[in-house]
């Protein structure tokens, strides 16, 4: 990317990258820290939509039809993320087809976590959520054992929908019945 022109660029801890409904202009690479993607209901509470870290892209399916983003990236923790224009980044994959693929692969993978989120979120009860959700956040770390989450209860009442009570209240529950355990506040799943 830097070969082709990319700019790395650095953000503090909740600078926004780029706001829902601004025109998608540049590719973004995340070299360090953390971003968080998420969307504004009418009543102003946030969803969250993604989290990336190191070496994950971000932002990018709104550069592929040309609209503008569907949602707002912040950085979460000071970060430093390549940007590169959207018609470099374009002529990037014409020039290396393989990468097509791999944007391919990563956007499937999306919809699929999307789809599963979405059904969770639409069918289930606060536990199920927090689970289904749990889940998937395990299956990223790639271990079959106990994973520490990186996660607030604010991050995961964002993801989830659910209110941050409703979360503490539920995660407790969770504790109770051994689905998850908590050690100096960290959920362990």
């Amino acid at each position: 990317l830097l070969a082709w022109g990319a700019v790395a660029k650095k953000y503090r801890k909740n600078e926004m990258i780029f706001h829902e409904g601004e025109a998608a202009r540049y590719y973004h690479q995340l070299i360090e820290g953390r971003v968080r993607m998420y969307s504004t209901t009418v009543e102003d509470k946030e969803f969250t939509q993604g989290m990336f870290e190191d070496g994950c892209s971000f932002g990018e399916p709104p550069l592929f039809i040309d609209e503008p983003y569907p949602a707002a990236a912040v950085a979460i923790r000071d970060s430093v993320v390549l940007k590169i224009s959207r018609d470099i980044f374009l002529k990037i994959l014409v020039e290396y087809p393989y990468l097509q693929m791999e944007f391919l692969h990563t956007f499937a993978q999306r919809i699929y976590d999307k789809s599963i989120a979405t059904k969770e979120l639409i069918n289930n009860s606060p536990q199920d959520r927090i689970a289904a959700f749990l889940d998937v956040y395990k299956k990223k770390t790639g271990s079959d054992n106990p994973v520490v989450v990186g996660l607030t209860r604010k991050e995961i009442a964002n993801f989830t929908g659910l209110c941050v009570e409703t979360v503490i209240r539920t995660l407790i529950k969770m504790e109770k019945k051994k689905i998850v355990a908590i050690n100096n506040r960290k959920i362990v799943y």
